[in-house]
């Protein structure tokens, strides 16, 4: 009786050959996985070279064709105008461009603030191009708003002058590097000013006839600032009751120390018989009432700057010239 197991040589041939088909098997695996192997850091190693190669080539081409990054500095900050209510500064700014290809400026992104509190914040585009091989004076103009600003900060006092510190960041386009951002700043002081108050001390008629009053206004004009006011012009109209009695100019120059006062006269002439009932009260001896308002025209370590000026509410009498007209 014959089995399987009758033929020894027989499973001993398979048990050889299953081993061996094990083996070639494996080191067939081990040989694909180390040409695979071969194969990715064959295409690593080119892929690093050509991006090696282009680099290079970037850098020999900058250093050939003169590429570089541009400049920015601060040539000065100006005030066109300022007031009671704004301030607008320009801010002239010198970006120079050492490529041989025009750069255009994407952007230009601003901001002022004092003391870490924001005052103004903006964003100019498409403000323009820098020539190749050559400087621009780039201007950004800024206004600052004061009522704005005392209404969003109470601390903020009219009359106050202010630390600010401005920061502008250009955004240029520039072959071989991209877009890149240009960072300034610059510090300073800026007033939020106050205007001055306006008193009148008395009004001294030297010659009162119908065809024509010869008067003369004593005025204090006091300066609420914490910076001198060098006067150039004052302008003004006064009225007596609803009538326009004079409007004229005093171009006397003369200096308003901070927080302080100075003494003005002003002489004028008007004829009463042009005018209504406010004079007949007048002559009666009753009190009439009057209000002056014009401007000033004044030079401050800011700039210029031109302030209002008003008083209402003042009575007057006709009297004597020695005595005192005022109420």
């Amino acid at each position: 009786m014959s089995s399987s197991s009758d033929n020894p040589n027989e499973v001993t041939d398979r048990g050889l050959f299953s081993s061996k088909s094990n083996k070639d098997d494996a080191d067939a695996g081990k040989k694909k996985k180390k040409e695979e192997e071969s194969k990715e850091e064959g295409g690593g190693g080119f892929i690093d070279k050509v991006k090696d190669f282009i680099h290079d080539i970037g850098e020999k081409i900058e250093e050939a064709v003169g590429f570089g990054k541009p400049s920015a500095d601060v040539a000065r900050i100006h005030v066109p105008h300022i007031g009671l209510h704004r301030a607008d500064l320009v801010v002239d700014v010198l970006i120079k461009n050492p490529n041989p290809v025009p750069i255009p400026l994407v952007d230009i992104d601003y901001l002022i603030d004092s003391d870490g509190r924001k005052l103004v914040a903006g964003l100019i585009p498409d403000a323009g191009t820098v020539r190749a091989h050559g400087e621009e004076t780039v201007k950004v103009p800024i206004t600052l708003d004061f009522d704005d600003i005392r209404s969003t900060y109470a601390d903020i006092k009219p009359g106050s002058i202010i630390p600010y510190l401005l920061r502008v960041v250009f955004l240029v386009d520039v072959p071989v590097f991209g877009r890149i951002k240009i960072p300034l700043d610059k510090s300073g002081e800026i007033p939020i000013p106050y205007k001055p108050d306006v008193d009148v001390d008395k009004i001294k008629f030297h010659h009162f006839s119908f065809e024509e009053t010869t008067a003369t206004i004593h005025l204090s004009l006091e300066n609420k600032n914490d910076f001198d006011l060098g006067l150039n012009l004052l302008q003004y109209e006064m009225w007596l009751g609803d009538d326009s009695i004079v409007e004229a100019e005093l171009t006397d120059s003369t200096r308003i120390e901070k927080q302080g006062i100075t003494k003005m006269q002003i002489p004028f002439t008007f004829r009463p018989k042009d005018l209504g009932s406010a004079v007949w009260d007048m002559i009666r001896g009753r009190g009439t009432g009057y209000s002056i308002k014009g401007k000033i025209d004044v030079d401050t370590p800011f700039g210029n700057m031109k302030l209002p000026i008003d008083h209402v509410g003042g009575t007057t009498r006709l009297k004597k010239d020695d005595d005192d007209d005022e109420e």
